[in-house]
């Protein structure tokens, strides 16, 4: 893909969504002369942009379609906010019979960061943020009563989750997961195998979470700007990322109580705790795994981030 911007578009194109990250590069004349088709609107609840340079209206519209209809399809196995979702199923009662391939393939990927991050990550923490919601609903400024928080806990342990191709079981009653610390990047890396299985190969995806194919506009790989803190368009740094991907969790990005103290990512073993980062970004292969290590990460300590390391994972941290 590097000699993409040495020649006029032609088969291969380009592709852009979620057109934030990559509105400050540099747009060469073969782009800015390229037709694009633009569509809007949302992922995993969250407003999303495509805007496709270099293919023809039927193309655009076909591809469009295709993204709809996989966003779709995915949120069906993995929204909380959906009755009919296969995790909502699952939620409800304690079993999920006949998992399909996507919803099996996720939990594999949980698993496995599971054990790489000693039990940082961990789906089944749902329990544990429905108490810490509901007592903050009414503007309390308390912190959870110790044993409310004790009872929630028992409840967490993604180690007392079985699934296999016949079924997704719970091995205690009142278990519940959410997916919500990997699913924006399992979805991402989903959306990017469509664009090119249809020959998109110079990609800039955000769909919560960041994933480039190709060296970008001008060949020396796509610009990211890592977030420093939620409340600042600040950076804490920029890279160039090519054929990667890049998530970034912070504690503070969505708080539950009216004093902004309690973040919603959630120590399976401790409940609520303060970060030592205001944000930690992971680049890693897939969205996927850089979602969900970044959510782990962010629960670390100092001394504990120091020494996690894994091959080919890249962790940015920024202290409060």
């Amino acid at each position: 893909m590097a000699d993409l911007l040495a020649r006029p578009i032609g088969r291969r194109r380009f592709i852009r969504i979620g057109a934030t990250l990559a509105a400050t590069a540099f747009v060469p004349v073969a782009f800015a002369a390229a037709p694009v088709r633009r569509w809007s609107g949302s992922a995993l609840g969250a407003h999303a942009t495509i805007e496709l340079i270099g293919a023809d209206t039927a193309l655009a519209e076909a591809t469009f379609a295709a993204v709809e209809q996989e966003i779709s399809r995915l949120e069906g196995l993995f929204s909380l906010y959906r009755a009919d979702s296969a995790l909502s199923r699952l939620n409800a009662s304690g079993r999920l019979d006949a998992p399909e391939a996507d919803f099996l393939r996720l939990l594999a990927l949980a698993r496995s960061t599971h054990r790489q991050t000693e039990g940082l990550f961990d789906p089944t923490v749902q329990p544990l943020f429905a108490a810490y919601a509901a007592h903050y609903a009414g503007g309390r400024s308390d912190g959870l009563p110790a044993p409310e928080l004790a009872d929630r806990l028992v409840l967490v342990g993604f180690d007392q989750v079985a699934f296999d191709e016949d079924a997704v079981r719970f091995s205690r009653p009142g278990m519940a997961m959410t997916l919500n610390g990997i699913a924006q990047g399992y979805v991402t890396d989903r959306v990017a195998d469509l664009l090119k299985a249809r020959g998109f190969d110079n990609v800039l995806l955000d769909i919560g979470e960041i994933r480039a194919l190709g060296g970008g506009r001008d060949g020396a790989g796509w610009k990211v700007g890592l977030a420093a803190r939620p409340d600042s368009d600040a950076l804490a740094a920029t890279l160039r990322v090519r054929d990667r991907a890049v998530a970034t969790s912070m504690m503070a990005g969505t708080v539950l109580d009216a004093g902004g103290r309690i973040g919603h990512i959630l120590h399976p073993r401790k409940g609520a705790v303060v970060s030592a980062f205001s944000a930690v970004s992971v680049v890693a292969s897939d969205a996927a795994l850089a979602d969900a290590l970044s959510t782990a990460a962010v629960l670390m300590t100092a001394d504990e981030l120091s020494r996690f390391t894994l091959p080919g994972v890249e962790i940015h941290a920024t202290p409060v």
